[in-house]
């Protein structure tokens, strides 16, 4: 089995590593409920994006129960 010749170092194990960190995932507020949201995704607690209204949850909140109902049938 081969062996290295010299010892690497720490710098160079370090560079060659950094790149494996945990990174945090983007984030802003919602302009409408100010929950923190994904950006460029629409709002899943109010259904807003950029401030106007995309998604009717009212609507998403019956489609979701009868869903349920079905499932438990």
């Amino acid at each position: 089995m081969a062996e290295p010749k010299k010892r690497s170092t720490s710098t160079r194990s370090g560079n060659r590593t950094r790149h494996q960190r945990l990174e945090r995932s983007a984030s802003r507020v919602c302009q409408h409920c100010h929950q923190l949201t994904t950006p460029h995704q629409v709002c899943r607690n109010c259904g807003y994006y950029k401030g106007k209204p995309v998604i009717a949850m009212e609507q998403k909140v019956i489609q979701k129960k009868a869903k349920e109902e079905l499932k438990d049938e």
